[in-house]
């Protein structure tokens, strides 16, 4: 028979293991928002299948609106290889052009946010050249660089390095002063007051800054496809257009809304993994509705 000194640890163990939530029961905790997210992913299913069975009850015009299907079998009927060409053109393209315009925004944006005088030489013509339009640009490069890859990889480092840039500056600058001042009070050296509080505090910004040059890019690069490319995405619009194939231009279009989420997942995926340190609030965690 246990004494009374034996039971009585293992009484207070037992308690102590009934107080403490199990980990597996904390895995099973529902997530809120997992019923919006399904909903989320089968709201383009949805809107597909309406528009699928608009257009079988003519209801909708089959040679304005093509039918989902009538897309995928055109799409089909490219085969594999000829449309493995089309999209890997393009995503080469946009990649190389999002590089080359992203990196420039960087050191270039980086220089005007810690330098006023930076800043007051080059902020009036980056303010003029980013109200110029697409299009615009396109003559210009043409002149200079002919029909080859390098105006349409410069028009789409052109979409993509504004917007980077105006997020580096507006990040370096909108550090809270209080950051500014502790490195001060300790004496931390210029490069490490960068390395250390202005690029960490501003990294959510230039992160936000990217992935709006990276949809940019994907926009660019049609308009630098839809004048002097044969092959790529755009150049599939352009073929459509001209021979009257509305399934043709549609699936060019679901092909860049699908490259265009798959590009935007990745790097959010990189950015949710780059900023683990913060101790950032959920917005949708605290939504009543």
């Amino acid at each position: 028979m246990a004494t009374r000194e034996e039971t009585l640890p293992l009484a207070r163990s037992d308690a102590q293991r009934s107080s403490v939530p199990e980990a597996p029961t904390q895995e099973r905790l529902h997530d809120p928002l997992r019923s919006w997210r399904l909903a989320g992913l089968a709201l383009p299913v949805v809107f597909l299948a309406l528009i699928e069975v608009l257009v079988r009850t003519s209801i909708l015009p089959s040679h304005l609106v093509p039918a989902p299907s009538s897309i995928v079998q055109t799409l089909w009927d490219l085969g594999g290889v000829r449309l493995a060409r089309h999209i890997g053109a393009s995503v080469i393209r946009v990649y190389a052009g999002f590089v080359l315009g992203a990196v420039l925004a960087l050191l270039i944006g980086a220089a005007m946010g810690l330098s006023r005088r930076v800043d007051a030489l080059l902020d009036p013509a980056f303010q003029a050249l980013r109200a110029i339009p697409s299009l615009a640009w396109v003559p210009i490069l043409l002149l200079w660089m002919g029909i080859d890859e390098a105006p349409k990889i410069t028009l789409i480092a052109i979409g993509a390095f504004f917007p980077v840039q105006l997020s580096v500056v507006g990040g370096i600058r909108g550090v809270d002063r209080k950051l500014i001042e502790f490195g001060e009070v300790n004496r931390l050296t210029r490069r490490a007051m960068f390395t250390r509080i202005l690029l960490p505090a501003s990294m959510p910004q230039i992160f936000t800054g990217l992935r709006t040059g990276l949809s940019l890019a994907w926009m660019f690069m049609v308009a630098a496809e839809l004048i002097a490319a044969t092959r790529g995405l755009g150049y599939l619009l352009s073929d459509g257009r001209e021979t009257g194939r509305p399934d043709l231009v549609f699936g060019a279009i679901l092909l860049l809304a699908l490259l265009g989420k798959l590009s935007d997942g990745a790097f959010k995926a990189i950015e949710t993994r780059t900023l683990s340190w913060r101790d950032a609030r959920d917005v949708s965690s605290g939504d009543a509705g």
